[in-house]
């Protein structure tokens, strides 16, 4: 009898003890056959004076095939590789790391997976000017796709001022003078009323509670989006759609991506149909935890 491939792949992150990704690639691993392992290494509950090279070294001793990445390590693990993809190197950022000939390769699947969810689900969406609310890791993902997906004018809302506008200058470098523009708060950047808006913070998360824009900004004629996933329908989302805005919740970011990354961990194809379903399967609702991978 044909042994099975083992495949031993993880995530690491911080409170990702709620994570969805186990399931999704366990799942997949199972119905192609495979032997897939996929561990969690949540920060939050080893050492913390072990740091991110040291986990990413100990991974590779014990054999992973690579690891995804999570919050607040997406930036951070870019100076630990050896090599990137394309869409990192554009980003600046890398949720997933594949172990290949001794060798450390960066990939950013976020991207691809927030481009397919918006392309599958928001055709003819306007487009003219979006609002992209968080400039960290994921935000910078979101950011590209969505210039990428036709936004001609890209406002960026971080708190902290310079990653909006380093964010912006990159996609200004990027893509041509003028694509984007960097806000320090939310509000000044929705009174220049953008068509749509895509929320990539923490905020609304079961552990983060409450809604990053004011209920009164938000306008019926805006379409809303989030890439938080755990609640699947976050206080934000929620509001939109008592309003009438078209919304788009987070769970098609969280599954295309790690469609992705099981291919890039594999070489295998996997299914986003089964790997969605495996998603859903989870109680939405559930009371605690982070379920997100913005930063």
């Amino acid at each position: 009898m044909k042994a099975e491939k083992s495949v031993l792949t993880g995530l690491i992150g911080r409170g990702i003890q709620l994570s969805r990704s186990p399931a999704m690639h366990e799942a997949e691993g199972t119905t192609r056959g495979l032997r897939y392992i996929y561990r969690l290494i949540d920060t939050d509950l080893i050492d913390p004076d072990i740091g991110l090279g040291e986990i990413l070294r100990a991974a590779e001793i014990c054999g992973f095939a690579g690891v995804n990445i999570t919050y607040p390590f997406k930036v951070e693990v870019v100076a630990h590789l050896d090599e990137l993809s394309e869409a990192a190197r554009l980003v600046g950022a890398v949720n997933t790391v594949v172990f290949r000939d001794g060798r450390r390769i960066g990939h950013n699947t976020d991207f691809w997976g927030f481009a397919e969810s918006f392309r599958r689900d928001m055709a003819g969406a306007r487009r003219a000017r979006v609002l992209l609310i968080g400039a960290g890791g994921a935000g910078a993902a979101v950011a590209h796709a969505l210039i990428q997906c036709g936004v001609q004018e890209l406002l960026v809302a971080d708190t902290d001022p310079e990653k909006a506008s380093q964010l912006a200058q990159a996609a200004c470098a990027a893509y041509g003078d003028g694509r984007a523009t960097a806000f320090g708060d939310v509000a000044t950047a929705m009174a220049e009323m953008p068509d749509g808006f895509v929320n990539a913070t923490p905020v609304g998360m079961a552990s983060v509670p409450g809604c990053p824009v004011p209920e009164e900004l938000i306008e019926p004629a805006m379409w809303v989006a989030d890439i938080v996933y755990f609640p699947l329908e976050t206080e934000l989302l929620r509001i939109a759609r008592q309003k009438g805005c078209r919304t788009l919740p987070g769970s098609g970011m969280a599954v295309f991506q790690a469609v992705r990354a099981f291919e890039l961990f594999t070489g295998i194809e996997a299914a986003s149909e089964r790997m969605e379903a495996t998603f859903r399967a989870f109680d939405t609702y559930a009371p605690a935890g982070t379920g997100k991978d913005p930063e």
